[in-house]
């Protein structure tokens, strides 16, 4: 019974980041949805364009996220790695947008992070956490 138990509790150990990364799937893809609505909304993209910018959109944000967790420790490599990949989209985005357009996507993609970053400061400063007991 023991050896059960201790076998089903390391079970339960081991899924609990397993947990923790589902949650933080979920939570990167809203936000790729909501930065996506965003961008086609602030550069008035047609429902054709949408249909075509939507897929390129979704692989250039999955890479972007994997470049700043890969190189999250090196702030410097960081930017350079996302020069780099927006680089390699651009005339994706252009061929879809048009020149000036397709552009302004990564402009609009930091306005969204700027809003986003903004509006959770905001709720921290109006809900701060109690504070802890020692």
């Amino acid at each position: 019974m023991k050896r059960f138990l201790l076998i089903l509790s390391l079970l339960f150990v081991a899924s609990v980041p397993l947990l923790a990364q589902e949650e933080d799937d979920d939570a990167n893809e809203k936000i790729q949805d909501k930065m996506s609505e965003y961008i086609q909304k602030r550069l008035d993209i047609s429902k054709d364009e949408a249909a075509k910018f939507s897929p390129v959109f979704v692989r250039y944000f999955k890479e972007w996220r994997q470049t700043l967790r890969d190189n999250k420790n090196d702030r410097l490599i960081m930017q350079q790695k996302v020069v780099d990949l927006r680089l390699k989209y651009r005339p994706e985005f252009r061929g879809i947008l048009g020149e000036r357009r397709g552009d302004l996507v990564y402009r609009q993609q930091d306005l969204f992070i700027k809003e986003l970053r903004d509006l959770r400061r905001e709720r921290l400063l109006n809900n701060p956490r109690p504070q802890r007991r020692q």
